[in-house]
């Protein structure tokens, strides 16, 4: 009787769900705006159609992400853009790239409100020598480069959240409790 408890226990038990959550960020690049969409298993949305949307619900442009989860995608206005993406079974990427970041991309004057103003030295002969060309190369050169860093630290984010260690310590509680729960009933039997 006691091993029927204990296999009936150890089937009902929960066992780890593979679930994942949508990963999607945007960040500026030159004069666009790139960003990824993928998930936490390290899948990435291959073929994805990325929709934009503008502060008032107006749809501003479509955009499909290529090979590697990446999308590519010019602002044409300087307010908030918000980036949405139907990956399928209920999973809906959703992010928002701030107006002030978007007048930047584009060259305009954003106005922020009490925001600090940090200079910051630059060798002017360098930066003026640069044609755009040669910007953009480096600008792409960076961006490739980082990619992999940032899908580490999603990775690294999705595996170390608080609900699975708190999951774990249940876990771990639920397993004394079961052999407190087995130690008290062979004492009474005894």
């Amino acid at each position: 009787m006691k091993h029927l408890i204990l296999i009936v226990s150890l089937l009902c038990a929960p066992l780890p769900a593979m679930a994942h959550k949508v990963i999607a960020g945007v960040f500026p690049a030159g004069d666009a705006i790139e960003g990824e969409l993928g998930f936490s298993s390290g899948d990435m949305a291959v073929g994805q159609e990325v929709i934009v949307y503008g502060p008032d619900g107006a749809e501003l442009g479509r955009t499909v992400t290529d090979e590697d989860g990446f999308f590519l995608y010019t602002p044409t206005s300087p307010v908030a853009h918000s980036f949405t993406a139907d990956m399928g079974a209920g999973h809906v990427a959703k992010v928002v790239m701030p107006a002030e970041e978007v007048a930047e991309i584009m060259g305009v004057a954003a106005i922020v409100a009490d925001a600090p103003v940090e200079k910051v030295a630059t060798n002017s002969k360098t930066v003026a020598s640069l044609s755009d060309e040669e910007r953009q190369a480096i600008a792409k050169s960076v961006r490739d480069e980082i990619r992999p860093l940032r899908r580490e630290i999603a990775a690294y984010r999705e595996k170390n959240d608080m609900q699975n260690i708190l999951g774990g310590i249940g876990y771990i509680l639920g397993l004394f409790g079961f052999g407190f729960y087995l130690a008290a009933r062979k004492k009474t039997s005894a």
